[in-house]
This record gives structure tokens, C-alpha cells and sequence, in this order.
């Protein structure tokens, strides 16, 4: 079974109907078909919930956990000390943000793919670290 690792560009995508969000709802779809498994690490999430905190307020933030639960995407909570050291490593040699680093060491150390659209932050580490990344647009 396919483990897809979103990035918080990656649900903001879906939520605001952008270019690629079709892509997503495909892997929406796998997900509810047990073809696949979508996690989200909770401080990408916690990007998401802060990007519609400020452009639309507390109630659609607050909503966006309603939203959430009808979603086939699991939210992990748990930052390991495996992720935690390889998100460290990750952050100390590019140029990603704290989130970013968590969603890319979650990819690596699952062997799962990061879905994104941040060719710009991720593309040298795809092909420096190897990592799998399923590109939304």
C-alpha cells in the first residue's frame, strides 16, 4: 500500500480548489479505496490552521478541524526522536522551513512519498537525499 506524506501546501491546495488539487482528491480517493495511506505531520497541519487563522479568522480555523475529521488523512502527533533528528539534520543543511523539515524526514524515515508543489525547496533535496515525491502541479 502507497503511504503519501502531505505537505501543508498540499491540503491548502484542496482546501482553496488551486491547480493541482485534483491530483490530491485522487489520492483522497486511494485513501478511502485502502489503496493508500495520507498522513500529515500536526505541525504542517498547524501551517495550514495558522495560513487560514490570519487570511479568514479563529471560526474557519477552528472549522478547518471539522473538516478535517471528514478527511481520509491521518494527523500524526507524535514527533519521534527519529524524525525529530532527521528533521534537525535536514533543516541544517537546507533551507527549509521547520515544518518543511518534519514533512520531508517523516517522508524519509516512512519510506512513504511527500506530496508537494515546493519544487524550488524540495527538488535539490529529491534528488541529493533520494527522497520520493509525488508532485501535485
Amino acid at each position: 500500500m502507497n503511504l503519501y506524506i502531505l505537505d501543508a501546501c498540499a491540503l491548502l491546495a484542496v482546501l482553496a480548489m488551486e491547480k493541482g488539487a485534483g491530483n490530491i482528491r485522487n489520492l483522497f480517493q486511494e485513501a478511502v479505496d485502502h489503496r493508500a495511506v495520507l498522513m500529515m505531520n500536526k505541525l504542517n497541519f498547524l501551517e495550514v490552521y495558522y495560513k487560514i487563522y490570519r487570511a479568514y479568522g479563529k471560526t474557519d480555523a477552528d472549522n478547518l478541524f471539522i473538516t478535517m475529521e471528514q478527511m481520509p488523512i491521518i494527523i500524526n502527533d507524535r514527533l519521534t526522536n527519529e524524525i525529530f533528528k532527521e528533521a534537525g539534520r535536514l533543516k541544517s543543511k537546507y533551507k527549509l522551513s521547520i515544518a518543511d523539515s518534519v514533512a520531508v524526514a517523516e517522508s524519509i524515515i516512512s519510506k512513504g512519498s511527500l506530496v508537494t508543489a515546493d519544487h524550488h525547496e524540495i527538488e535539490p533535496i529529491e534528488i541529493a537525499e533520494k527522497i520520493n515525491v509525488t508532485w501535485f502541479r
